[in-house]
């Protein structure tokens, strides 16, 4: 089981930037991030939750919905068992609660339905 927890939300004004973080509290060896491709998601009240972004086990292959490519960046760093998103010219449609997530399996892609295991949420808001 991997226990995900963000922060970094906030109000911003359009044009800014925001850095999200998760860090996974790390149980057993099993629960460890390094074991998981990791994702952001997002849910903006009325729409349903979309992938943000993707980063694979060792951080090599990034992928991000068209929306956020050229402005979002996902990075990790396994010795933290930390996950961001950096988040650069924000929209007012970026507004949303963004979610980090990890799968069940060895999935490393952006289809929200094959993630198991999900943080609280975090709100951005873009003014």
């Amino acid at each position: 089981h991997v226990q995900l927890v963000e922060s970094g939300g906030g109000s911003v004004q359009a044009g800014g930037s925001l850095r999200l973080s998760c860090v996974a509290a790390e149980s057993n060896a099993k629960s460890s991030m390094i074991n998981y491709c990791m994702g952001w998601f997002r849910q903006s009240p009325g729409k349903e939750r979309e992938g943000v972004a993707r980063v694979s086990t060792q951080g090599r292959s990034t992928d991000y919905a068209d929306s956020v490519k050229g402005r979002f960046i996902i990075s990790r760093d396994n010795a933290k068992n930390a996950l961001y998103l950096q988040m650069n010219s924000l929209k007012p449609e970026d507004t949303a609660t963004y979610y980090c997530a990890a799968p069940r399996s060895s999935y490393c892609g952006l289809k929200e339905g094959l993630y198991g295991y999900w943080g609280q949420g975090t709100q951005v808001t873009v003014s």
